[in-house]
């Protein structure tokens, strides 16, 4: 059976020349589907489960990172394994981070012939790979948390905060936060010794205390940025935890992690990505 790919690209132009230089390249490469965003991307990815995605970084409605980010979550492990995934993007310093991340691969804008060759070569390196796999239990959860581990680098090199991207000093860590209070008429300076946890919701961040909720503006990507590695991690695409609030991680029935936090009393939902921060020690 021909491997399969889907190709999300907001323009229209480029992701023809990107299918007609992987026809080349790749002439047993089946593309299931072109979508133009990432809502689409992340539509058509489930009902076909391709292989291979190759995501624009920049798209409307949900960008690559977010379609990303919500596939991982979302894929049916049951029914296929976890794709390979490739970003499109025009900007090399992406490229730069994922080859030191060792993520998969990117693709530069225009496509370079040459360089799509050795794109491709990883490619079909890592579905052999994939395919020689045990089908045991244990051989295919190794195989899906390789996977995820993979996703977590490319993730992690193409938001910027990957192991290239220059690491906040303490001097540049937030030690307050300017916030909203629930009505807006009052900004409140909230220390952040006190944040529980953030969660994103729309245009705004959530700032949860013990005892409150306030409103930032400032997206998670540059939060994150001026956050501690160390006190405060990400355990979904929209929420980040303080480390030492964690109280407990139960796994329900389907087999999704939620966390306890001290002092607040709703579950909060562990990503599959990130689901390695709490496999026993």
């Amino acid at each position: 059976m021909n491997p399969t790919a889907l190709i999300a690209e907001d323009e229209p132009l480029l992701a023809q020349a990107l299918k007609a230089e992987l026809a080349a390249a790749w002439p047993g490469l089946q593309v299931l589907a072109t979508t133009g965003d990432g809502r689409s991307a992340v539509q058509e990815a489930l009902r076909l489960l391709p292989q291979v995605l190759f995501f624009d970084i920049r798209m409307p409605g949900l960008d690559g990172l977010g379609a990303a980010a919500e596939l991982a979550e979302r894929w049916p492990v049951d029914e296929a394994p976890m794709p390979q995934l490739v970003f499109v993007t025009a900007y090399d310093e992406y490229a730069a981070r994922a080859f030191e991340a060792q993520a998969i691969d990117y693709v530069l804008k225009p496509v370079q012939p040459e360089r799509l060759r050795k794109t491709v070569l990883r490619l079909q390196q890592a579905l052999a790979a994939q395919q020689q796999a045990k089908p045991a239990p244990a051989a295919a959860d190794e195989a899906l948390e390789r996977t995820l581990a993979q996703w977590r680098e490319v993730l992690a090199a193409a938001a910027g905060n990957g192991a290239s991207a220059p690491p906040a000093t303490s001097t540049a860590l937030l030690k307050m936060i300017a916030a909203s209070d629930a009505g807006g008429s009052t900004v409140r300076m909230v220390p952040i010794e006190e944040v529980l946890y953030f969660e994103a919701a729309d245009k705004y961040i959530r700032v949860l205390t013990a005892a409150h909720e306030y409103l930032i503006r400032t997206p998670l990507k540059q939060l994150l940025t001026q956050l501690d590695p160390e006190t405060f991690w990400q355990v979904h695409r929209a929420v980040v935890v303080r480390s030492s609030a964690i109280e407990a991680v139960h796994r329900d029935e389907a087999g999704k992690l939620h966390l306890d936090l001290r002092g607040r009393p709703e579950k909060i939902p562990v990503s599959r990505l990130y689901g390695h921060l709490f496999r026993a020690m």
